[in-house]
């Protein structure tokens, strides 16, 4: 039997850990497209901040790890996908067959149609080879725009600011993560990075970039004047990674479209992480889930079936986003922004920035917000998860949102 597995990130990298657990004998293949080993993108910032090196963002830590395990790193880029003849094309010709396959391409930057995205000083925070363009770039005071203040845009903020940049946040939507954060939180932590020196523009749109006269480059915005900069980083979203499948029988949406076996429209081929569209629990709808817990469930699960084990089967992926933004711990879980009936009940203390926000479903908790709230997250998880009746303890979460885990208590020692 050889498995190949497509896509050297955190999917990959445990699915092919995961096969070599239960099958100590067949072959395994790891393809990955960059030169590095395989590494963690959500590491990236922290070695723009210099709190690690290059080998700190490495999955495995030891050089011999894939050696160890008898797992064939290829470092290799392909291009087409014959699922008939069971064979995957790579560059310069050479191709690779397989009995099972798994697809764990992760996805891509998303290059906004603006004029000028090619210049450079335009740089993406997505691998390591965009982070050490950026390092070089980047001097104390230098004047830098961020363009996208989403989930990655705010991980990413951190690391240019203690690198020395003089930073100016642009944002289309009118507050900041606006896809994990209502109105209240989004513009809580809008507020939070205004007074840590940060000049923030929401409700504002990058026209065009072009090449500056005292400066590298000059940001030009709908209204207002432009923005002089040594540098842009874009972090305006992600797309999956399945453009090599245009010509295969393998369905696609936004992404791949898997089974809760983690199988694709093709037999013997799955997919996992960043580019995998499948169950999502709080709507029952298809949707791709582009976090790093998602992608480790995934990959077990994929690699398991995969196997032929029995029992391995994916009870859809809970919306989870917990994000640090120099120093304020944000989150939001499942249905953050409601359903059509429901109820909601918050506590919202803007001097000391903190906001709690819970959405239910009858008595069922099915969404919530934090900032600044750290404590409870598990259990706002957990109650969400598990589904919890909570009876008698909604009125009183909406009179007091903090006392979830009363709730939590109480309502499992009912089921206990």
């Amino acid at each position: 039997m050889h498995y190949v597995i497509i896509g050297a990130g955190p999917a990959g990298v445990i699915a092919a850990e995961t096969l070599r657990k239960y099958d100590k004998n067949s072959a395994i293949t790891l393809i990955g497209d960059e030169p590095e080993p395989p590494y963690s993108r959500m590491a990236i910032p922290y070695l723009l901040m210099q709190n690690i090196e290059e080998k700190g963002t490495y999955l495995r830590k030891t050089g011999d790890h894939y050696q160890r395990l008898a797992i064939d790193l290829c470092h290799d880029h392909v291009i087409g996908l014959d699922t008939a003849q069971k064979q995957i094309h790579l560059q310069n010709d050479k191709t690779l067959g397989y009995d099972k396959l798994l697809i764990a391409t992760g996805s891509h930057p998303i290059r906004p149609p603006i004029t000028g995205m090619d210049l450079p000083g335009v740089n993406y925070c997505w691998t390591l080879a965009d982070a050490r363009q950026i390092a070089a770039k980047i001097k104390p005071g230098a004047k830098v725009v961020l363009m996208g203040a989403g989930f990655i845009g705010c991980i990413i903020l951190e690391a240019l600011v203690k690198r020395g940049a003089e930073l100016t946040v642009v944002e289309q939507g009118d507050r900041m993560v606006p896809r994990m954060m209502n109105e209240k939180a989004g513009n809580l932590i809008k507020r939070w990075c205004i007074d840590k020196g940060i000049r923030v523009l929401t409700s504002t749109r990058v026209e065009a970039v072009e090449v500056g006269q005292a400066s590298p480059l000059s940001i030009k915005l709908a209204g207002q004047s432009a923005i002089p900069a040594d540098l842009l980083v874009s972090a305006t979203g992600v797309r999956p990674n399945i453009a090599f499948l245009k010509n295969t029988d393998i369905k696609t949406e936004q992404g791949i479209l898997i089974d809760r076996h983690m199988q694709t429209s093709v037999q013997d081929i799955y997919a996992a992480g960043d580019v995998a569209q499948g169950l999502d629990f709080s709507t029952g709808e298809n949707t791709v889930q582009a976090i790093q817990p998602t992608a480790a469930e995934h990959a077990q699960i994929a690699a398991k079936n995969m196997l032929g084990l029995p029992g391995a089967r994916f009870q859809g992926a809970v919306n989870m986003n917990v994000l640090d933004t120099l120093g304020l711990i944000s989150s939001s879980f499942g249905l953050w922004m409601g359903a059509d009936g429901g109820d909601q009940s918050e506590c919202y203390d803007p001097e000391n920035f903190k906001y709690l926000n819970l959405q239910f479903a009858d008595d069922v908790l099915i969404g919530a917000t934090t900032i600044g709230f750290t404590q409870h997250v598990g259990v706002l998880r957990g109650l969400i998860q598990n589904k919890t009746h909570l009876q008698d303890w909604k009125p009183r979460l909406q009179q007091d949102p903090s006392r979830v885990m009363e709730a939590w208590l109480a309502t499992h020692q009912v089921l206990a």
